[in-house]
């Protein structure tokens, strides 16, 4: 095999482990291992960004690359979250009026997973996206649905603190759905984190921003702090003059 072949299959093999990744992570969290599978999930997070960064680098990006990488983050940042917070709805000790309700509602959560879906078609099609984005990055999204729900659970053993009272509230749990889905497939303009013409900070104000106000973040709430990233994200962009 040529080395120009092999070369061309790198950003490929990173996308497919990326697909791996969060299949095994869904089998993980239907077994009950939620936190092994929000780590294959992160670790599935780092493989779409080395798939797009080798592509680029290799000068190898190629139509179906690109289609094999939606592929891929439907299931790692679609299927899986919606399934992180089916799980988290349907095991939610505390209903209210949703008594009795909760296996037949927690299936709301899986169109988290078709919208998913419809986002990655339209960004694939949508030649406006090439920068920035408009509607939340499944990326973004799955990091929220995932730590929420991760918190939630915690919340059940600590119950203590706002986030995670918060977080394990059925009414919450139930009305990410609907913002979920509407965020992903709205024209909503949000900066992407890739670096324009270099490091300087004039022209990647925002990114620094993003990233020292999420890093103080994490350090003081700790891993109760990543949803709050992402709403920390989706606030500095529409603070953005566009």
């Amino acid at each position: 095999m040529k080395l120009s072949a092999i070369k061309s299959q790198i950003p490929n093999t990173l996308t497919l482990l990326n697909l791996m990744l969060g299949s095994a992570a869904i089998i993980h969290l239907m077994t009950g291992e939620p936190v092994l599978a929000a780590i294959l999930i992160a670790v599935a997070a780092v493989c779409d960004f080395l798939d797009g960064f080798a592509a680029r680098l290799l000068n190898v990006k190629s139509e179906m690359g690109k289609e094999l990488d939606s592929l891929a983050d439907v299931v790692s940042f679609g299927v899986a979250p919606a399934i992180f917070l089916f799980t988290a709805i349907k095991n939610n000790p505390d209903p209210g009026i949703f008594e009795g309700m909760l296996n037949s509602l927690a299936y709301a959560a899986l169109l988290i997973g078709a919208f998913s879906g419809f986002r990655l078609a339209k960004f694939n099609l949508d030649k406006r996206q090439t920068d920035s984005f408009l509607g939340l990055p499944t990326p973004a999204n799955a990091i929220f649905i995932i730590s929420v729900s991760l918190i939630g659970t915690a919340a059940l053993a600590t119950n203590s603190g706002f986030i995670y009272q918060v977080s394990s509230n059925i009414w919450f749990q139930l009305l990410i759905i609907p913002i979920s889905c509407w965020l992903l497939i709205s024209e909503i303009p949000l900066f992407a984190l890739k670096f324009n013409k270099g490091f300087g900070f004039t022209a990647n104000r925002p990114r620094y921003i993003f990233l020292i106000i999420s890093l103080l973040n994490i350090l003081l709430f700790g891993w109760a702090g990543l949803p709050l990233v992402i709403i920390i994200y989706i606030a500095i962009s529409l603070t953005i003059k566009r």
